[in-house]
């Protein structure tokens, strides 16, 4: 099976922590689990570090960010109650989720007049927020801090000659120090969130 590259020149990167080094990933939009749905998420050398499974119909409510080997590092969960479906998402560690309260809540805004489709991000007992930011009818999405830092953009991978690879095939930058599978997961529930997933 051929190998898919994000960026040539793009350093290694650890699955679940952060890097003193901005990485680049390619998300292919397709699940690696036959008859599922989800996506699959390599690093530069074309090694899966991420996997999103929801075995269910496309669109669940519940999907699960794991690592190369099935570890489970998020279970994301669309709420209920509420207007919207708010989606909260709980931390994993060594198979056993981590605590009983979301690790953070994602609320999408819904102001008429916004030619953006963007979400707000709260993050455990932490008092900042991130936003995530996507554009409508276009397979890009940015997420900042709450200073309005970017810690990780998508956009759509074209190939070497400059060739797009399709709606389903994202190059996704992670800024230096930032928690990659925190990133994967928020990048994962803003697709659930517009039904790409």
């Amino acid at each position: 099976m051929a190998r898919v590259h994000p960026n040539p020149s793009a350093n290694t990167c650890s699955s679940s922590s952060s890097s003193s080094e901005k990485e680049t990933f390619t998300i292919w939009m397709k699940s690696l689990v036959c008859h599922g749905n989800g996506c699959t998420v390599f690093n530069s050398d074309g090694d899966v570090v991420f996997r999103v499974d929801n075995y269910q119909q496309r669109c669940s409510s519940k999907a699960f960010l794991m690592d190369s080997a099935g570890n489970i590092l998020f279970s994301l969960n669309r709420k209920k109650l509420g207007l919207f479906g708010d989606w909260e998402g709980f931390k994993w560690i060594d198979s056993v989720v981590r605590m009983e309260k979301p690790c953070f809540r994602v609320r999408r805004n819904h102001a008429i007049l916004r030619k953006d489709n963007s979400c707000v991000v709260s993050v455990g007992c932490d008092e900042n927020s991130y936003t995530i930011t996507g554009f409508e009818g276009k397979s890009t999405l940015r997420i900042t801090d709450f200073s309005g830092q970017i810690l990780a953009e998508a956009t759509q991978k074209l190939s070497a000659e400059g060739v797009a690879l399709g709606d389903d095939v994202l190059r996704l930058t992670v800024e230096a120090r930032a928690d990659q599978s925190l990133v994967m997961a928020l990048v994962t529930v803003y697709g659930l969130i517009n039904r790409k997933l």
